[in-house]
């Protein structure tokens, strides 16, 4: 099995539970660290002669990540898949890994589903603005993975309703949202202590590690317990 991932959560899920079936993977996909394999491009600008040419039986893409356009120009089997939350990410983890070759189902993700069965946290629940760009500032909008995971953890999107899904939203009506608390990953774009916060006088900043947030795959057995304590340092 020759597998092209065009998704960076579903290359490590891949490079870890199946060695060897990676043939290919974008410029984006920076885990495992010790990844070696031929890179294809961006997630959207893939270099879609080059899949070709490495001949893949299978090339895995996502349906937000990857443009239809470019998929339809493989000449292989494309798995596309469509994730909106943790339930529906463990269960494209578990179709992609069967997919691809696995004899069985890898520990990381038995514990990843043990991880987020439970209930949140008590205490009362709070509302947050969750920037992923700016210039201009973009947010958290309806439907996204990320705003699940951040639900399951007593936190709730400030414009989960909003419909967009990533909506651009001014840097002054972000702050007069009622929001009482605003989570800023390192990526897509790579907020800081020194980048961010100080666009949102008086509200309290969660600095978070953007692939505990964003990304599905070997990161989600651990990455409950990790949020969790950067959503808490916030309040300190």
């Amino acid at each position: 099995m020759r597998v092209v991932s065009l998704v960076p959560s579903l290359t490590e899920a891949v490079a870890v539970t199946v060695p060897g079936a990676l043939a290919g993977a974008t410029d984006w996909c920076s885990h495992p660290a010790d990844l070696d394999v031929t890179r294809v491009g961006g997630t959207k600008n893939p270099d879609v002669d080059a899949v070709v040419r490495l001949a893949p039986d299978l090339v895995v893409a996502n349906e937000e990540e990857n443009r239809a356009a470019d998929l339809a120009g493989l000449r292989a089997a494309v798995l596309v898949t469509e994730v909106r939350d943790v339930p529906g990410a463990l269960r494209e983890l578990d179709r992609v890994l069967l997919a691809c070759g696995a004899r069985g189902r890898p520990r990381w993700l038995d514990e990843a589903e043990a991880a987020w069965a439970g209930p949140p946290a008590p205490g009362p629940r709070r509302t947050a603005i969750v920037p992923v760009w700016r210039r201009p500032w973009m947010v958290l909008g309806r439907d996204t993975f990320a705003g699940d995971v951040l639900a399951r953890l007593g936190v709730d999107n400030a414009y989960a309703h909003h419909e967009d899904r990533y909506p651009r939203v001014p840097v002054a009506e972000l702050n007069a949202a009622g929001a009482d608390l605003v989570v800023l990953p390192d990526e897509p774009y790579r907020f800081t202590a020194d980048d961010g916060p100080e666009a949102f006088p008086g509200l309290p900043c969660a600095l978070v590690d953007g692939r505990l947030l964003t990304w599905y795959g070997p990161s989600l057995a651990g990455a409950r317990t990790r949020l969790d304590r950067a959503l808490r340092a916030a309040d300190r």
